[in-house]
């Protein structure tokens, strides 16, 4: 059943997140409305398998031991970020669409003056607004148009990795919480001592990474991050 949500995806653009939950038909939500797709039932193995073709050992053995994770996953050629659960009646999980490119900033219609951010080499840039609004697909235009315009370091940590970025003028390397570093903070701790000139901290979700990522902005690093608000 896994395969019946690749071809959901592919042939309705607008579907924006799948809800699957053992036991249950594939739900999906379009243009702010849920729809249940009927005699498409996923089973808790259909669930698991999904978790095992994406995931590493640890993050398995993490979705083991507290019950939630956030992760991203492959499905053919599309990519979503993920979070499984568990509930009463088993595992679940929502998977929210990703668009693979990575789009421009003119096609975003951003304002103006985030394009004179661009010039910028230090400081701190907060990315805000609530679950969905675009603050994943913001960022990822603007590291883009940097990597395409500059020589420069660039450094994201990511909860999870969502659009991946290729070399340019810019040399990018990408860590995942959970996959190739163990927190926010601890990465942006390491990220001072590897010599950046830009880093994307994902979300700034405790006072411990929102004071480093201050410290990194003070101290000659341009420093992009978002923050959860209503």
């Amino acid at each position: 059943m896994i395969s019946k949500i690749s071809e959901l995806a592919k042939t309705n653009k607008n579907i924006s997140d799948f809800h699957l939950r053992g036991g249950s038909d594939i739900s999906y939500r379009v243009m702010g409305d849920i729809v249940i797709e009927p005699n498409s039932k996923i089973e808790d193995k259909d669930l698991s398998d999904l978790l095992k073709q994406n995931c590493e050992e640890e993050e398995i053995k993490k979705f083991a031991a507290k019950n939630e994770l956030d992760t991203a996953v492959m499905l053919g050629d599309l990519r979503f970020r993920a979070n499984f659960y568990k509930t009463l009646n088993g595992t679940a999980a929502v998977l929210r669409r990703v668009e693979t490119k990575i789009p421009l900033m003119e096609d975003l219609n951003l304002p103006q003056v985030l394009f004179t951010l661009l010039d910028a080499h230090k400081g701190l840039v907060l990315v805000t607004g609530p679950t969905g609004s675009g603050k994943s697909t913001t960022l990822a235009a603007i590291i883009n148009q940097i990597n395409e315009s500059r020589p420069s370091n660039i450094i994201t940590i990511e909860d999870p990795v969502e659009f991946i970025h290729k070399d340019k003028k810019s040399i990018v390397s990408q860590r995942e919480v959970g996959k190739q570093t163990e927190s926010f903070s601890h990465a942006l701790k390491a990220a001072l001592r590897e010599d950046p000139d830009v880093i994307l901290v994902g979300e700034l979700r405790d006072l411990e990474t929102i004071g480093m990522a201050l410290t990194a902005a003070e101290t000659g690093h341009l420093v992009f991050g978002t923050l959860h608000t209503s």
